[in-house]
């Protein structure tokens, strides 16, 4: 379909969804009887980070999860997913209520695979709720075995929040203006916050050699988001770090 003027992609979307009485999703990996989180074994275990010095910068105790997988994946899904701060008593955030920290992978996947199945029903992509239930069985069984899986920001924000920061990466652009630099600046700030990274475009901005306008008539320093960043990846995309409460 060509992108027209009025054409909105979501809303196309949800319409063609609609109209062909849902997605008509059927069971591949799961059975109707047993839930996927009867399939496997699991096992409390403690979780920690450990600095080159030796010193704990991290540690959860009784963390539920799958007997198979890995003590790398437990301490990455413990230290990086979990939500809520980690202290072992309920508190409580000015805008979230009552948080208490995750404990169980089980409660990491319910999170995000049932605010999906939420939308999933809100916007008529189902039929009803035995093939919204279809889709979570499955959806989890996939998490749950390691067979495909979401990229940091959904872990972050998914079930968290209202209107959540899913993408992994932004694209951004800065003109040679001041307002745009400072624009950019909170912008990819914001991102961070998210736990997303982004890339920017700054062609538009002159080289350091060249003048700026205005009544200091001061030269050109490149002018970038703030540093340190929080991290690099190998291909110069900035990214955030962990979600903060």
């Amino acid at each position: 379909m060509r992108a027209g003027k009025d054409y909105d992609p979501m809303t196309t979307l949800t319409e063609a969804s609609s109209s062909a009485a849902g997605l008509q999703i059927k069971r591949h990996f799961t059975r109707p009887d047993v839930h996927p989180y009867d399939e496997v074994e699991w096992e409390k275990r403690s979780a920690a980070i450990i600095a080159e010095d030796g010193k704990t910068v991290f540690e959860q105790k009784d963390v539920e999860i799958p007997k198979e997988w890995s003590q790398r994946a437990t301490n990455v899904v413990a230290s990086k997913y979990f939500r809520g701060p980690l202290v072992a008593e309920t508190i409580v955030h000015h805008e979230q209520g009552e948080i208490k920290r995750e404990a169980s992978v089980r409660q990491l996947i319910d999170r995000v695979v049932g605010a999906i199945r939420d939308w999933g029903c809100k916007d008529g992509y189902f039929t009803g709720e035995e093939e919204a239930q279809v889709f979570a069985d499955e959806l989890t069984h996939l998490i749950l075995y390691q067979k495909a899986a979401f990229n940091s920001p959904v872990w972050f924000n998914v079930g968290v929040e209202e209107k959540p920061q899913c993408s992994a990466c932004f694209i951004l652009s800065v003109q040679d203006t001041m307002d745009s630099i400072l624009d950019w600046c909170r912008t990819e700030g914001m991102i961070f916050k998210g736990g997303s990274g982004s890339v920017c475009r700054r062609c538009a901005r002159r080289g350091r050699r060249y003048r700026r306008a205005g009544w200091h008539q001061g030269r050109y320093r490149s002018c970038g988001a703030p540093t340190p960043s929080p991290g690099r990846s190998s291909r110069g995309a900035r990214r955030g770090g962990q979600r903060r409460w």
